[in-house]
């Protein structure tokens, strides 16, 4: 009598085992009984019937999938391998489970394809540029996809962008060649500027020529800054016509 007792307990302790369960806050469980969908419960405890009921887990917190890199043709021709980064939740736990097999699996295939379908429409310039504007595209596009399996795609971010070697040395070069077309034209734009200022700097001196007398004295100033310099200091005709004519004079009187 005692063993049947045990038995008993037992075949109790089994079933209740099969009976309860828990499912955590970010949790549901997706029941089914007798294979049709009764829907989701959860968070807490509730109970099962044994053998009739299946339960399935759906996890409701934002998932991270690393997208692999993909070998992509862009528009202008270049190939270059690129991966991303993709944030996901499930929203509707019955269509995660109930209208795709796995819908992890389903949504980086769908991920995968986008990338590379995306970004075969766009060049080189524009995927380096316009990354943000790019990673918003591919949201907006995998979101709509992954929606009717109860998917919610937040964030797709391109992570990394591989070049050839080549293209990086061509694009290297062309770089040092923009920069030194634009140190050419602001080289040029200051000899412009200053030959308008020097043209401006003579009309002056031209209508009045004692400009001219102040800007040579400047410059000795400057010259005899430097204490191992020797200046010479030319004197202008003009100065010395004063004398010369009272030299004249006294020589006539004489």
């Amino acid at each position: 009598m005692s063993a049947f007792w045990v038995g008993v307990i037992v075949v109790v302790i089994i079933i209740l085992s099969k009976a309860i369960r828990i499912v955590r806050e970010y949790e549901r469980g997706v029941i089914f009984r007798l294979g049709r969908l009764i829907g989701a419960k959860g968070p807490g405890l509730f109970f099962l019937i044994p053998i009739v009921d299946k339960m399935i887990k759906i996890d409701l917190r934002t998932l991270t999938m690393d997208v692999p890199a993909q070998e992509v043709i862009t528009k202008d021709n270049v190939t270059v391998r690129v991966n991303a980064v993709a944030y996901f939740r499930v929203m509707n736990p019955n269509d995660a489970v109930n209208k795709v097999e796995n819908y992890l699996m389903a949504t980086s295939q769908i991920a995968q394809t986008t990338l590379r379908s995306v970004l075969g429409q766009v060049e080189l310039d524009e995927l380096l540029a316009e990354r943000e504007k790019i990673s918003q595209n591919l949201q907006k596009i995998i979101d709509e996809l992954t929606d009717p399996w109860g998917v919610k795609v937040s964030i797709v971010e391109i992570k990394d962008v591989e070049l050839p070697e080549q293209m990086k040395r061509a694009m290297a070069r062309q770089a040092e060649a923009e920069r030194e077309r634009r140190a050419k034209i602001i080289a040029a734009e200051g000899e412009f500027q200053a030959s308008e200022k020097l043209s401006q700097a003579a009309a002056v001196i031209a209508e009045h020529p004692i400009a001219l007398q102040l800007r040579f004295l400047q410059t000795l100033i400057e010259v005899a800054s430097e204490n191992n310099s020797t200046t010479i200091f030319p004197v202008p005709i003009d100065i010395l016509e004063p004398f010369v004519k009272s030299l004249k004079q006294k020589t006539e009187k004489e």
